[in-house]
């Protein structure tokens, strides 16, 4: 009969997690605009706005490389498609956020204040969301890889059928996680608390610590038929 150092794993058999590769957006020669006359399907480069509004224009399919926006509110505008590359964003405001299938790549935001912010099939490389607070924020059907979110307090976060690896959420608060479809990789929930979890089926992937596993488990066992008596 084998003893029971025969079920115990290997020494070095436990997977690494890895964790969002982030590159660092250094924006320099920038020019200001104070003024800014937004277009749909323009390209900007190099500029910088300070308290810009964008409040509902049409801005389906902009592109936006190697900007800075302090203080931007893009309140019900319109921006299906847009892209957003090696960019800085500080304390962008919108009850109503239109972003859905956008990309992001090489981009940084701080301290975000958005509601209902649509962002589903959407493709983000290489972003960094830093403090903020966002009511729903809806990426159904995203693409993301090497996504860092810290000390943001999410009410809804929905990644249902999502592809994402190399997401880690730091010291972050979450009402509502969907996961419903979603496939993962590396996905790093550790110090972060949430409410609710959905989706249980696709938890495959995910990193969590012992205490989330202790309020995890009573949706496992329910998840599994498991009776606990």
């Amino acid at each position: 009969m084998a003893g029971r150092s025969a079920g115990k794993p290997r020494q070095g058999a436990v997977s690494k997690i890895t964790p969002p590769r982030l590159a660092p957006v250094r924006l320099e020669g920038l020019r200001d605009d104070d003024e800014p006359d937004f277009r749909r399907a323009e390209r900007y480069d190099g500029m910088r706005y300070s308290r810009a509004a964008a409040d509902g224009l049409e801005l389906s399919g902009v592109t936006f490389a190697e900007c800075e926006f302090a203080g931007v509110s893009f309140n019900e505008a319109q921006l299906r498609g847009a892209t957003f590359r090696d960019c800085v964003i500080e304390e962008a405001f919108a009850p109503v956020l239109n972003l859905a299938r956008s990309t992001m790549h090489d981009v940084v935001i701080s301290n975000p204040r958005w509601g209902s912010a649509e962002l589903y099939e959407s493709g983000w490389q290489s972003v960094r969301i830093d403090g903020g607070k966002l009511d729903y924020l809806n990426l159904r059907g995203s693409r993301l890889a090497d996504v860092q979110i810290s000390d943001c307090i999410i009410s809804e976060l929905d990644l249902g059928s999502a592809t994402a690896a190399r997401v880690a959420l730091n010291n972050c608060t979450i009402g509502s996680l969907d996961l419903a479809g979603a496939k993962l990789k590396d996905f790093d929930l550790r110090g972060t608390d949430f409410r609710s979890i959905s989706g249980l089926g696709s938890l495959a992937g995910v990193v969590i610590d012992e205490y989330q596993l202790g309020l995890l488990a009573p949706l496992l066992a329910a998840h599994l038929g498991v009776v606990v008596a």
